[in-house]
C-alpha cells in the first residue's frame, strides 16, 4: 500500500511536509490498534462468508457513537440513540445463528462462532480508531496521517513473521501485492472524496462495500447470503446511514448557530 501513497503524495508536492509530525506517539497508537483491527478482521474472513464479515464490521459506526459519548463526553440525543439500539439489532440478527449453541441440524461449528467474536471485536477496536483520528486530525494533516499508518502497520506486521510465515506460490504473492495496492489506492481516493466533499454526502458511498461483497462472495466464493444477512444488513445499513444524516443535520444546526449574532 506504501507506493502508491508516496507517489500520489509526490504528485501534489506533500511528500516531503507528510513525514513532520507532532504526534508521534498518535500515531503509534493509531498504527498498533489499527493492525489488531485488520487482524481481527482477517481472522473473521478465514471463519466466516464474505458476506457476513462485512455485514458484521459495519456494526463500527454504531460504535463509535457509543464509545463517542463514554470516552469523549459527547452529548447523544435520544434519536441517535435508537439509530444505535436498532442497528446492533441488526447485527445479532446476522450474528445469531453463529453464536447459537444448538441449530436445527445440531451443533455449529465453533470455528464460524470464533469468527463472529473475532468480527465483532475487530468492529470495537476500529471504532476505537476512529476515536485516535478524531484526535489526531485536530493537529495532523491528512496525507501525514495516511503514510504514518502505513508505515506502522507495515512494521507491526512484519513483528508476526516470526509467529506462522509461510511460503507463497507466485500467484499468491502476485495477490498480495495486488491487494496491498488497492489498499493503497483505496486510501488515497477516499481520501480525495473527503476533500471534495462532506462527510455525510461520501460516508452513505461506503456501504456499498456491503453489496460487492455479497456479489463477489456469490460469484466467485459461490456463498449465497442468508435470510439472516440480508435482514439483519438491511437493518445495520439503514441505522448507520440515519446517523451520518443525523450528524449532518446536527453540523448544519451547530454552523447556523454560529452565525447568529448575539443580542446586544
Amino acid at each position: 500500500a506504501i507506493p502508491p501513497i508516496l507517489v500520489f503524495l509526490a504528485y501534489h508536492g506533500e511528500l516531503r511536509g507528510a513525514f513532520r509530525t507532532k504526534r508521534p506517539l498518535g500515531h503509534f497508537a493509531r498504527g498498533f490498534i489499527g493492525v489488531g483491527s485488520m487482524g481481527l478482521s482477517f481472522f473473521a474472513l478465514t471463519r466466516l462468508p464474505l458476506p457476513e464479515a462485512i455485514t458484521l464490521n459495519y456494526a463500527q459506526p454504531l460504535l463509535v457513537v457509543v464509545f463517542s459519548a463514554i470516552f469523549l463526553g459527547e452529548t447523544i440525543r435520544a434519536y441517535r440513540w435508537t439509530a444505535v439500539t436498532v442497528g446492533l439489532i441488526g447485527v445479532v440478527i446476522v450474528s445469531w445463528p453463529k453464536l447459537t449453541l444448538f441449530g436445527s441440524g445440531g451443533v455449529l461449528g465453533h470455528d464460524e462462532a470464533a469468527g463472529v467474536v473475532a468480527a465483532l471485536t475487530a468492529a470495537a477496536v476500529s471504532a476505537v480508531v476512529m476515536l485516535l483520528i478524531r484526535s489526531l486530525v485536530q493537529s495532523e494533516k491528512t496525507s501525514t496521517i495516511v503514510l504514518y499508518f502505513s508505515l506502522t502497520a507495515s512494521a507491526f506486521a512484519l513483528l508476526t513473521i516470526p509467529f506462522g510465515w509461510q511460503s507463497m506460490s507466485l500467484a499468491q504473492t502476485l495477490a498480495l501485492i495486488g491487494s496491498g495496492i488497492c489498499g493503497g489506492l483505496g486510501q488515497i481516493f477516499m481520501t480525495e472524496a473527503y476533500r471534495h466533499a462532506e462527510a455525510s454526502t461520501v460516508a452513505p458511498f461506503e456501504y456499498t462495500s456491503l453489496i460487492l461483497g455479497v456479489a463477489v462472495g456469490y460469484f466467485i466464493f459461490s456463498e449465497v447470503p442468508t435470510i439472516h444477512v440480508v435482514t439483519g444488513g438491511t437493518i445495520v445499513v439503514a441505522a448507520g446511514i440515519y446517523i451520518i444524516w443525523r450528524e449532518r443535520q446536527l453540523g448544519l444546526e451547530r454552523a447556523a448557530a454560529k452565525r447568529v449574532t448575539p443580542p446586544q
